[in-house]
């Protein structure tokens, strides 16, 4: 079935009163784009990231507008016909039901990271060119492999990741940096995120891959503030992993030392240009030793003993 996308230019303080008018219309489904929405929405949680992409800002600025979705046919026209003589300053186009269900896999095809492993889409074939296949699906939640900080990450972990060695995965994700170093050899990984949704999601992606809970485990919380969780993780792990932002890997480099065991390695990514000097300078200042500094488009991972 074909749907029309209507999209309705709005005064921020006529939201919710043209919400209300157009639901009388038979229109429901809305979606709003309100900048002082989204300006607010990153002023609150800014601790989860250090960068917005320009083009995801511009899409906001200035912008109150009302979008919903009708059906093309005779009942979707006269809504339509409803909502044109209302407001007049509107937009429409069509949209395929397939496109909402499929068209966003064709942005997802295999992606070849460091020297030994292929991030595959769970529909897409595995390339046969002696790589291991990490299948993802890839989903809300962050870490598909196309992003410069898991790249960076997924290739470190190579060097460090065989037979005997113990992982700890902090803010997990999608499970794809614990998931990849299961595939590179790894004995067990246990991940840990702030969002409810992502242990689903990793156990998900795990078995895409043949990996169950004998070998990977996740949980939900704060690593940093909950004492709780920190008991409860333990220590002993050969290596841990933490592609956040430089707001919580700062804090985390003073916490981090009591999950390693003697010789583990700590790899960190997130950290966008301007923050790396002040990251560095955390985690020496936290007895930690860099062993490497890579960097890719801006952004920067740190191995570190």
């Amino acid at each position: 079935m074909r749907y029309i996308e209507v999209t309705v230019n709005t005064p921020a303080e006529d939201i919710d009163l043209r919400c209300q008018q157009m639901a009388d219309m038979g229109a429901g489904g809305f979606v709003i784009e309100n900048e002082e929405d989204f300006e607010e929405f990153l002023e609150n949680n800014h601790q989860y990231w250090d960068y917005v992409d320009r083009e995801l800002e511009d899409k906001f600025k200035g912008i109150s507008r009302i979008k919903c979705y009708l059906t093309d046919d005779s009942d979707g026209q006269e809504i339509l016909r409803k909502i044109k003589a209302a407001y007049g300053d509107i937009e429409t186009a069509f949209v395929e039901d397939s496109d909402w269900e499929n068209n966003w896999r064709e942005y997802y095809k295999p992606i070849h990271v460091g020297e030994k492993l292929v991030v595959v889409p769970e529909w897409e074939e595995i390339p046969q060119d002696g790589r291991l296949p990490l299948r993802l699906d890839p989903g809300l939640i962050f870490g598909t492999g196309s992003h410069a900080t898991t790249r960076m990450c997924l290739a470190a972990l190579e060097k460090y990741s065989h037979p005997g060695v113990k992982v700890l995965d902090l803010g997990c994700g999608s499970g794809i940096l614990g998931i990849g170093a299961l595939i590179l050899g790894c004995d067990s990984c246990f991940g840990v995120d702030v969002d409810p949704k992502a242990p689903a999601v990793v156990m998900s992606n795990a078995a895409l891959n043949g990996i169950g809970p004998d070998r990977m485990q996740v949980c939900a919380g704060d690593i940093i503030a909950d004492t709780s969780l920190q008991k409860y993780l333990g220590s002993g792990y050969h290596l841990v992993l933490a592609n956040i932002v430089a707001d919580v890997i700062i804090p985390l480099s003073a916490v981090v030392r009591r999950f390693m065991a003697e010789g583990a390695v700590f790899i960190c990514s997130g950290i966008i240009e301007h923050r790396w000097p002040e990251t560095e300078a955390a985690l020496k200042s936290d007895g930690f030793e860099i062993l490497e500094h890579r960097s890719e488009d801006e952004w920067h991972c740190f191995v570190c003993r």
